[in-house]
């Protein structure tokens, strides 16, 4: 059963030299108490896809059409005062650089019982006492102690563990997590991993990770979407993504990733960049770029087609954004 579902979704900027198709129609499932993977390259639409679930586009984005159900209520038809009852309650998102969303002149501790106490009718005193819970839950050394501290007293691991206590606290249905191991040496990303999975098998939550390593994805995403210039290029569930890869540019990315072996090659990367939003491609948004395009894929766009798939997969069918599968069932007509 999803607990949020993202129909369709078309996000643009509209700008002085034209509108920026930034979401171009992306439709994303995402279960109740599983992990779900978004990842590309830089500047492929994963963030602009978080802050319009979350509905936090400023001028001059906007959200076109589509639909975001959470639990059978669209996000897309609620006011700015419905949203701001339902961000840190039923959804809320971790941003990348734990320095930059949190006060500097505010106690981590009162930051995070300002949330509980917005979203819930607790006193000063219990709020507090649900913060040194939390930041013991998250792994936080001495909570009692570093409630009172100021965040540039704590490390980037610890920072970003007060941010996941602050989006875990009110135990929402879903959390978007934006890339919230990007500052973070190797070491404590493992620990910030291991700790969401812990997370989301003890509190229920569903997660929304937004990831430019496939790596991560490997380890902890029950499913995954991997996005390419505003479109779902491929969508499976995460093994069968790995062992039977169909499109192109999620072949590239595999490839990309520095292989362990005795005799390493030179590191493989995928020619080109991400093309402009504003003059994109007549065919395949990868076209460009692509080692197996052929006529076709110059001249029309690919819809998502269901390919076979080996594994049991409660998050839906896969499916890939390719001609290849053209002659398989067409997953969306998107």
């Amino acid at each position: 059963m999803s607990v949020l579902s993202v129909d369709n979704l078309k996000t643009s900027f509209f700008t002085e030299k034209g509108e920026v198709p930034a979401v171009n129609g992306v439709t994303i499932d995402v279960p109740e108490g599983k992990i779900i993977g978004i990842v590309g390259e830089s500047g492929c639409g994963k963030s602009i896809t978080a802050m319009s679930i979350m509905r936090l586009l400023r001028h001059p984005g906007k959200i076109i059409s589509g639909s975001i159900n959470l639990e059978g209520q669209d996000l897309t038809k609620l006011s700015e005062r419905e949203m701001s009852e339902i961000r840190g309650s039923k959804l809320s998102i971790i941003f990348q650089e734990p320095m930059t969303s949190l006060n500097p002149v505010v106690k981590v501790g009162q930051q995070v019982s300002e949330a509980i106490r917005v979203h819930t009718k607790v006193s000063a005193a219990e709020a507090k006492k649900m913060t040194v819970e939390v930041f013991r839950r998250v792994g936080i050394p001495e909570p009692e102690k570093r409630y009172d501290s100021y965040p540039h007293q704590l490390s980037g691991g610890l920072r970003q563990r007060v941010m996941i206590g602050m989006a875990m606290v009110c135990r929402p249905k879903v959390m978007i997590a934006d890339e919230p191991t990007t500052a973070l040496d190797v070491t404590i990303e493992a620990q910030i991993l291991r700790l969401m999975k812990i997370l989301c098998r003890d509190y229920g939550t569903s997660i929304i990770l937004i990831t430019h390593n496939m790596g991560v994805i490997a380890e902890v995403c029950d499913y995954v979407y991997v996005m390419y210039a505003g479109q779902i290029m491929e969508q499976a569930e995460t093994y069968d993504l790995f062992d039977h890869t169909g499109h192109p540019y999620t072949c590239g990315l595999l490839r990309s990733i520095p292989s362990l072996s005795e005799n390493p090659k030179r590191l493989y990367t995928i020619e080109g960049v991400v093309p402009n939003l504003l003059r994109l491609p007549k065919g395949c948004l990868f076209c460009n770029r692509c080692e197996e395009a052929v006529e076709k894929c110059f001249t029309e766009r690919p819809n998502l087609y269901g390919v076979e798939s080996t594994a049991d997969s409660s998050c839906g069918i896969h499916a890939v954004r390719c001609f290849q599968y053209a002659g398989e069932v067409e997953a969306d007509g998107r």
